[in-house]
């Protein structure tokens, strides 16, 4: 029983780092690149910011499978050592939907989006590509599906950060 309080402070430091990296990159990071380089007259420059803030994301796709393995982890741990979590299945369920939103985000949109943009060349933004043309709307319809899969493990940390926060 003594290690309950250090599993769920690590949890709930997954968490943070989890949603705090979410918000961080969607409402901080992913603005300021595009605004500095994209519209400072940088040649090439929306190409540019979407190299750097897709580096980034990987980067941080990273992380997100390590909190979403932590948060499962000490889940199991919790319940094995008892006492078990309330809404435990409910929670572990919440768990691996995120992890599973971050995990295709993260493999199979980014491998899809990378190998649209090597179709569309270095250096080209696909928004600089005619509004008809099927390339821009294949990225358009990848980034529209990638942004909306990062809401899931968003919500899904807001929902378990109020749960640990209210064992």
């Amino acid at each position: 029983m003594t290690g309950m309080p250090a599993l769920r402070y690590a949890t709930l430091v997954a968490l943070a780092v989890w949603i705090g990296g979410l918000l961080a990159l969607g409402a901080v990071a992913a603005p300021a690149i595009f605004q500095v380089v994209a519209d400072k007259g940088v040649p090439a420059g929306r190409a540019l910011s979407g190299a750097i803030f897709g580096d980034v994301l990987r980067r941080f796709h990273l992380v997100s499978y390590a909190c979403g393995a932590w948060i499962l982890l000490a889940l199991v741990a919790r319940a094995v050592l008892g006492p078990r979590p309330r809404r435990f299945a409910v929670r572990a369920g919440i768990a691996v939907v995120m992890l599973s939103a971050a995990l295709y985000s993260g493999v199979v949109l980014s491998r899809d989006i990378a190998q649209l943009q090597q179709q569309i060349g270095e250096g080209v933004s696909p928004s600089s590509l005619p509004p008809g043309d099927a390339r821009r709307a294949a990225f358009d319809r990848l980034h529209g599906q990638s942004t909306l899969l990062h809401f899931v493990p968003l919500v899904g940390g807001l929902i378990l950060l109020f749960w640990e926060m209210n064992d």
